[in-house]
């Protein structure tokens, strides 16, 4: 697949005097869809924790670096194809795992799984879905990649139920997310007393669960209310710890990889707990403020334990130049969050598809341009710290 062909395409239809529908830069598509999302949903997905200082660290941790690019190489012809836990993607990308995509379009996770799947790239869904797990499973088809985002409940059978379903539907990798077990202070949303979950939004995994509804005295469809008051404490409030790993290990076949990482010990925790991967990642500066940038603790994670899991990237990524970056100081494959999102909330699945090839497309370019045929040939020596 030629993923930088996307530009020609674009060139060709405003020969017809068609512009295209998005904006292929993601700044001007955010600002877009903050002139036509409501306050509550934009700050939702666009908030960071307190003054926002991580989200800003993310983003100069990639201006501090500066690509090298090498001239009169082979690089015509680009191969993006990567391996992740025994499988072949199309490109070192997935969606990341974002909840209550409802609030920003009425499809939500619908839409992001039927792009994906026609991108062939992993869609990862959030146990803080709009949809089940069972409607997103069908919206990707039979053959559309999807991996499973748990946030992990304080209830053992429930947790096993979600594994369970997960499983039986086709997810066949598990991400587990560790740095969001209680919601960090975000002003934004304070300003507006935004929380969808409060509201019944994003809750469709676990209020369809049978074995977290026995737990209710009375029905979802009865008493909202009361289930999302049982569902705050066993979701919220109390974080699990490194030995409770083996009741995930034990109950799930497939790859798990813990999302979160941002120091080299735990790193090497994960490792020796017999994880297959990590993500690195400071949750895109939405849960601690002050916090290390994700890109500046990734080479060193990356050295430390690049032989023992696969290892992957999130937290800053806005354009095909910075996944080149994080492919570069270690990365496996990168996450996509915000920016598929923008484009979700654009224009649905549409949207979202124009978001991810107008990125790979871009990260294309920059590998052919740089002299680079393949993400597999990147390392720290094609980059210049400034």
């Amino acid at each position: 697949m030629n993923f930088s062909d996307y530009q020609y395409e674009i060139y060709l239809n405003g020969l017809a005097g068609q512009l295209p529908p998005y904006s292929t830069d993601i700044g001007r598509l955010e600002q877009a869809v903050r002139e036509k999302l409501d306050p509550g949903p934009y700050w939702y997905v666009a908030g960071s924790a307190g003054t926002g200082a991580t989200d800003r660290a993310n983003r100069e941790a990639f201006d501090r670096w500066r690509i090298v690019p090498r001239m009169l190489c082979d690089a015509s012809v680009r191969d993006l194809r990567t391996e992740l836990f025994g499988r072949t993607y199309p490109a070192p990308v997935a969606l990341a795992p974002v909840g209550v995509q409802s609030i920003v379009h009425p499809d939500g996770e619908l839409a992001t799984a039927r792009a994906a799947a026609a991108l062939g790239v992993p869609a990862i869904l959030s146990t803080a879905s709009s949809h089940t797990l069972e409607e997103v499973a069908e919206a990707a088809g039979p053959e559309g990649p999807r991996w499973f985002q748990l946030y992990w409940p304080h209830d053992d059978e429930v947790t096993l139920s979600l594994l369970d379903r997960a499983a039986g539907n086709g997810y066949d990798t598990l991400v587990v997310t560790l740095d969001t077990w209680t919601l960090a202070w975000r002003p934004n949303d304070l300003d507006q007393a935004y929380l969808p979950f409060l509201r019944g939004t994003g809750l469709a995994i676990p209020l369809s669960d049978p074995v977290f509804r026995s737990r209710l005295a009375r029905p979802v469809e009865e008493d909202l209310n009361a289930a999302i008051m049982q569902w705050a404490p066993m979701f919220n409030g109390r974080s699990h710890t490194w030995d409770r790993l083996p009741l995930l290990r034990d109950n799930w076949d497939g790859p798990i990889v813990l999302k979160g990482i941002q120091h080299v010990d735990d790193a090497l925790r994960a490792a020796d707990a017999g994880m297959d991967g990590i993500v690195v990642s400071n949750h895109g500066g939405r849960q601690i403020d002050g916090a290390v940038a994700a890109l500046d603790t990734l080479p060193g994670i990356a050295a430390a334990v690049g032989d023992r899991l696969t290892v992957l990237f999130d937290s800053g990524i806005r354009t095909g130049a910075d996944i080149f970056k994080a492919l570069s100081l270690g990365a496996r494959a990168v996450l996509l969050g915000r920016p598929y999102v923008w484009g979700l909330a654009a224009g649905g699945e549409d949207g979202v598809r124009h978001v991810v090839r107008s990125l790979l497309a871009e990260l294309d370019l920059t590998l052919g341009l740089a002299g680079h045929r393949s993400p597999a040939g990147l390392d720290p020596s094609v980059l210049s710290a400034r």
